[in-house]
């Protein structure tokens, strides 16, 4: 099977919008496997990649697969969850073979539209900051090191 490449058409993607307690068992196989692939082995940021937000039935995962030959692989995913009156777009990652492609735009789109008319923060990596502008979010304070890699807080406020 051929890998895609940036200069092949959009996949015709199938988004899912789901609390972790009602996906199947090899969606949430497939959701940790893609994020342990690209956080802890690909960026090297070795910490607990499952933890309690995921389960909380308030968090909504997204995730986009794309149909294969005889099954669906997922491409990305990120997570979406709220509190005190701020919702938090948060682990939002692509395979490496699908970047490039704006999934993860559709999918950030998918995630404000969850996040309604509330204000919404995330923690970016710092080279996607020009990234996220596109979404409406600016810099809400000082660059971090979460792991090793620099972040900056970013926060989208109700436009007009």
């Amino acid at each position: 099977m051929t890998e895609p490449s940036p200069q092949d058409d959009p996949p015709a993607l199938r988004v899912v919008t789901s609390p972790l307690g009602q996906l199947g068992p090899l969606d949430v196989h497939a959701l940790y496997k893609l994020r342990v692939d690209v956080f802890v082995a690909e960026q090297d940021c070795p910490f607990a990649e499952i933890d309690d937000t995921d389960a909380n039935p308030e968090t909504t995962h997204v995730l986009a697969w794309a149909p294969g030959r005889d099954s669906s692989e997922l491409t990305a995913t990120l997570r979406v969850y709220g509190g005190d009156g701020v919702m938090h777009i948060g682990r939002v990652c692509t395979a490496p073979q699908w970047r490039g492609r704006g999934i993860a735009a559709r999918l950030i789109r998918t995630g404000l539209e969850l996040c309604g008319d509330q204000p919404v923060e995330i923690g970016a990596q710092s080279h996607l900051e020009q990234w996220y502008r596109q979404f409406g979010f600016s810099r809400s304070g000082p660059e971090y090191l979460d792991g090793t890699i620099p972040h900056v807080p970013m926060r989208r406020d109700l436009l007009g």
